[in-house]
């Protein structure tokens, strides 16, 4: 028996084409089970979003309001609570799965017995496409916490329905994504499809320049995590990403403090000479992404 997977797609409703990219994207893969997608209007009349996606896959979708915490946390477990599959899978509505990845990740599951899969991406960044792999097939808690692994994104998560719910103290929705990974991985390794078979659009982010969010929710990931603050690396890019965000801000004595901290951890590490950078004025933030983006790198 093939596992039936739920497909939770949370929307604001501002982005109707490629919402139904998205959902096309998850109903049109090639997988033997019952595949279903629960969209979830947050903060958006479920109705004016029921418009939008009218006429693609009668009784395959489900458009509901979000009951939880305002924001991506509560959404994604408002569809986590409705869907009544053995598989849960994310994908936001900006993002859309290629074909061949709920075959790839499902067998992954099932040849492991791993209870969460992610898989490869392919960045997609104005008229750049970069493909972003993880070099391995199973991702531990170690991995998690020495990098955030782009790769690891919450479009390419599926997982066991009931085994994790998504934490909603995460200040602005932020990290949440990395937080439910990392949990992941400490219950068992996540088993990873090594190929770019999830579009992840940068640029369109809702949360991108939100630097104080960014900010609190690297805080509250040090908080959680305390294991984060161990391994060298893992924290000297934790210590440069809160220099660089601060640095946005204006904040000179928090960047200073920061960058710091991220060179005692690391000597090398490569954002803090760009913190210190935008924190002096000699570049704006907003185009040192826009640079590493363009790269299929972020902060």
């Amino acid at each position: 028996m093939h596992p039936s997977v739920g497909v939770v797609v949370p929307t604001r409703g501002d982005r109707p084409q490629q919402l139904r990219a998205a959902i096309l994207g998850a109903l049109r893969q090639h997988h033997p089970g019952e595949t279903s997608v629960v969209v979830v209007a947050d903060g958006v009349d479920p109705e004016a979003v029921a418009a939008q996606v009218s006429g693609l896959a009668a009784g395959r979708i489900r458009v509901l309001p979000n009951t939880l915490s305002p924001g991506l946390p509560g959404a994604r477990n408002t569809g986590i609570a409705a869907c009544d599959t053995e598989l849960v899978a994310f994908c936001d509505d900006d993002d859309m799965w290629l074909p061949g990845k709920l075959a790839a990740q499902t067998d992954a599951l099932e040849s492991c017995g791993a209870e969460f899969a992610s898989c490869g991406i392919e960045v997609e960044y104005g008229r750049r496409r970069v493909p972003r792999l993880a070099g391995t097939s199973t991702v531990t808690r170690d991995d998690l916490v020495r990098s955030r692994m782009v790769m690891v994104h919450a479009s390419t998560f599926l997982f066991r329905r009931g085994a994790l719910w998504v934490d909603e103290s995460a200040p602005g929705g932020q990290n949440e994504d990395w937080d439910l990974a990392l949990r992941a991985a400490k219950r068992r390794p996540i088993a990873n499809v090594d190929r770019p078979l999830v579009r992840v659009r940068w640029g369109a982010s809702h949360y991108v320049t939100r630097w104080a969010d960014r900010i609190a929710g690297l805080e509250w990931m040090l908080a959680r995590h305390p294991e984060l603050a161990v391994d060298p690396r893992g924290a000297a890019r934790i210590y440069g990403q809160l220099a660089f965000h601060h640095a946005a801000l204006g904040h000179r004595r928090q960047t200073g403090r920061w960058a710091v901290r991220a060179f005692a951890a690391r000597a090398g590490e490569p954002r803090v000479p760009l913190a210190l950078a935008v924190a002096t004025g000699l570049v704006p933030a907003p185009a040192v992404l826009a640079l590493l983006h363009g790269r299929g790198h972020g902060i």
